[in-house]
């Protein structure tokens, strides 16, 4: 792996990798604790086997978005930063930088204020030790992401397959707990929540990484290991997040896995569990930042940018920012999927599944059309009463198409007359 990622051009096919390490990295990323505590929302309003179907369609929906662009990114080797300078333009593509990129350096300050309030609580050391922690595991987090994709491949390689055991054992702890399968099926919601409303929470949480993910399969060494690998973590990988989180609501009324493990008495593994599920999202959070930042800045210091976006989230953590950015990063999830759906416009419709060279294009400095698709999209996203994510996708990719070909035909009409 070339140390720079390539963080301002395609992935050459010699630096391509397969299913495993694409897998990991991905399954690593989805496994957050901010999934389960949606979970837990909807593990209140719906009965066990409803629960089950709201998760099937919620997750499948994430990961067929996911899927798309991740096949994008195999057959251009680009992420979707870059994919973006097509779609918006050499100048117009700032505006998702700024927008994929301030997002994940809130999360970033989210997950390391977390680990270390959660960690001081399980542990009942002095909340002194709050601000130390946070400036500690702001930079370690970082180390992996530095190293880049292969350092990233590593600690998921671990992270991931002991998670899954610890879940497995948590799980099953919680089915005997409760009297297992049949019992969990008489529970009655204590809630109320439409299927609609329930669909869009499970997008909602993790459609950013979902735009993002393509940082990673852009690697792929084929299509197929790009799509089952983004489908493994977004479909399956992040619907085990959101049961984990509805179960650990209706047997012991806590839906992040934590609190559950603590409550069925593993305490070691909860401490584990809680370090493993924040360093593999906390470093790919922090990967996606710097790859944002990289295009932005047109610079290829990639290691730079990690350093100083760590830097960033720690004092956004340690002065407690994290609090008031949840909410707006949240309602940023409503203005991210129409980036997905203008990309996949753009490469399918207007390139015929086939980009130019990037160091070759003559690219405008704004994609009016684009750009305007993107704020048409997020518009009705916004006012949409059902499922803003689904609606911002579907959107974007229809004016952009509409555009493209409206403008198409009539500058085909000029040069003929």
């Amino acid at each position: 792996m070339k140390p720079s990622d390539f963080p301002l051009s395609e992935v050459p096919k010699s630096e391509r990798q397969g299913l495993l390490p694409m897998a990991v990295i991905l399954l690593g990323f989805t496994f957050f604790t901010a999934t389960m505590w949606a979970g837990g929302t909807l593990g209140k309003a719906f009965s066990f086997s409803e629960l089950l179907l709201v998760i099937l369609i919620g997750n499948l929906l994430l990961g067929v978005y996911a899927a798309a662009l991740a096949y994008i990114a195999f057959k251009s080797g680009l992420n979707s930063v870059l994919m973006a300078r097509f779609s918006f333009g050499e100048l117009g593509s700032k505006l998702s930088d700024f927008i994929l990129g301030f997002t994940q350096i809130g999360w970033y300050a989210w997950g390391t204020a977390t680990l270390a309030i959660v960690l001081v609580k399980v542990t009942g050391i002095s909340e002194a030790w709050q601000t130390p922690l946070m400036i500690l595991f702001g930079f370690a987090f970082c180390i992996s992401a530095v190293i880049g994709v292969r350092g990233i491949d590593i600690i998921s390689r671990v992270a991931v397959p002991s998670m899954l055991i610890f879940i497995l054992i948590s799980l099953f702890t919680g089915l005997v707990d409760i009297g297992g399968i049949g019992e969990l099926l008489n529970l009655e919601p204590s809630e109320s929540m439409s299927f609609a409303s329930a669909i869009t929470i499970i997008i909602g949480t993790f459609v950013s990484g979902a735009t993002q993910a393509t940082n990673w399969s852009r690697f792929a060494s084929s299509g197929k290991i790009a799509v089952w690998a983004t489908m493994a973590a977004f479909f399956i990988g992040n619907g085990l997040m959101v049961l984990t989180g509805a179960l650990g609501t209706l047997i012991y009324q806590q839906a992040d896995i934590v609190d559950v493990m603590l409550a069925q008495g593993f305490m070691v593994l909860a401490v584990l569990m809680l370090f493993m599920n924040i360093w593999t999202t906390q470093d790919n959070t922090i990967y996606n930042f710097s790859a944002a930042g990289c295009n932005l800045l047109r610079t290829d210091k990639r290691r730079l940018i990690t350093l100083i976006g760590a830097l960033i989230g720690t004092v956004m953590a340690i002065f407690g920012m994290y609090n008031f950015l949840i909410p707006f990063l949240i309602l940023l999830g409503t203005f991210i999927p129409p980036i997905g759906g203008v990309i996949m416009a753009d490469f399918w419709v207007k390139h015929k599944g086939q980009y130019p060279s990037l160091s070759t294009a003559q690219i405008p400095a704004f994609n009016w059309l684009g750009l305007a698709s993107y704020v048409l999209a997020s518009a009705a996203a916004y006012f949409s009463p059902v499922m803003p994510p689904i609606v911002g996708v579907l959107v974007a990719f229809a004016c952009y198409s509409l555009l493209t070909s409206k403008f198409s035909t009539n500058t085909k009409a000029v040069l003929n007359n």
